[in-house]
């Protein structure tokens, strides 16, 4: 036989092996719709990108390394559907960039992640998923690096009779001091037939180093524990939130800047806590989500907080949906929460979302 042809056999063989062992998806969400909001210093309307969803477009894969364990990556950036732009200035993958290893004991990963808290709130306990107007983002902390953290390391165990766990450690990286700025995590959660419940803790660090004539600065450390589940009855699933919140950043505003025009800005609180019952349920074609909040500000300030929202999801594939959302908040005693979706934080105490959200 032509020695050329035994070499591209071979070749060709080898190849095919290599292409078998690895795997590259690309993946994403295209979301967008009409928002209005109410109750603020000004009124807004305009096309929002990511209220459902956050627009993203992302890479990930994995490499057969053999004995039960791979390499594995993801690579996540967000943008603006209504505009094109990247959704953070300067950062190409600021949604997720990390890489790994995934083994019969469990897997470790190195980058840019979502925090065990985050994951509990989207997961398991917030029907809207974090997203749309009426989400949980209205009275949970859930924004900044509540959410997701760079220079993290995670570990995930493998799941075990319904039972997983997950640490997270994220290095403040400030010069000269380890305790600055860093984050750690970690939650368990159980998941058999109709039930799924979730408890996660988060501990973070605020304090900042001196640098040059700009002080150091140091703060109490944030906790926050959360408790979660959510039970399927067949013809409706409901959800239960329980947030304990107390020390510096462990529960600040999503929209910081005193969205009402108050003489007195609002003050985060450093002690408090939140509520959240809700359902989802199909009704006709589509599903109907629901959920009622409450924020108790335990400080002096006592700027406690009730919301409420709905939405319906009316599928037009098993990737494409039309979307409709409310949402509602009372604030007290100079409170400053805001109606927000899954991109923004919001303007005003009122706002509705008309979308559609399309996965790829």
């Amino acid at each position: 036989m032509n020695k050329n042809l035994i070499l591209t056999a071979i070749l060709a063989s080898v190849a095919g092996v290599a292409s078998a062992q690895s795997a590259v998806t690309i993946y994403g969400i295209a979301d967008a719709s009409f928002t209005g909001e109410r109750g603020g210093v000004a009124s807004n309307n305009k096309i929002t990108s990511g209220a459902a969803s956050a627009s993203r477009i992302g890479f990930k894969g994995s490499e057969d390394l053999g004995g039960g364990m791979a390499a594995i990556f993801t690579l996540e950036t967000g943008y603006k559907i209504d505009t094109g732009e990247l959704d953070a200035t300067n950062t190409l993958f600021n949604r997720q960039a990390f890489v790994g290893l995934k083994t019969n004991a469990g897997t470790v990963t190195l980058g840019r992640q979502y925090t065990p808290y985050h994951n509990a709130l989207a997961q398991v306990g917030d029907p809207f998923g974090t997203g749309y107007a009426g989400g949980s983002k209205n009275l949970f902390p859930d924004s900044g690096t509540n959410v997701r953290t760079s220079n993290t390391i995670v570990y995930t165990s493998p799941l075990v009779y319904g039972l997983v766990a997950d640490v997270a450690y994220s290095a403040g990286e400030q010069a000269g001091n380890n305790d600055a700025g860093r984050q750690f995590g970690a939650s368990v959660g159980y998941a058999n037939g109709p039930l799924n419940v979730r408890v996660a803790y988060n501990n973070k660090n605020t304090d900042t180093v001196a640098v040059g004539t700009t002080a150091a600065v140091s703060r109490s450390i944030g906790h926050n524990t959360l408790v979660v589940a959510n039970y399927d009855f067949g013809i409706l699933r409901a959800y239960f939130s329980a947030g304990f919140d107390k020390g510096a950043g462990s529960a600040p505003y999503g929209n910081a800047t005193n969205p009402y025009g108050y003489r007195v800005a609002p003050v985060a609180s450093l002690d408090g806590n939140e509520f959240l019952i809700g359902l989802s349920a199909p009704v006709g074609p589509g599903t109907v989500l629901a959920s009622v909040q409450r924020k108790n500000d335990k400080t002096s300030f006592n700027q406690d907080a009730t919301g409420w929202g709905v939405a319906y999801l009316y599928p037009l594939s098993k990737r494409t949906n039309l979307y409709g959302a409310y949402g509602s908040i009372n604030n007290k005693n100079g409170a400053g929460y805001t109606v927000a979706n899954n991109s923004e934080t919001g303007t005003g105490d009122k706002a509705f979302n008309l979308g559609i959200r399309h996965t790829f």
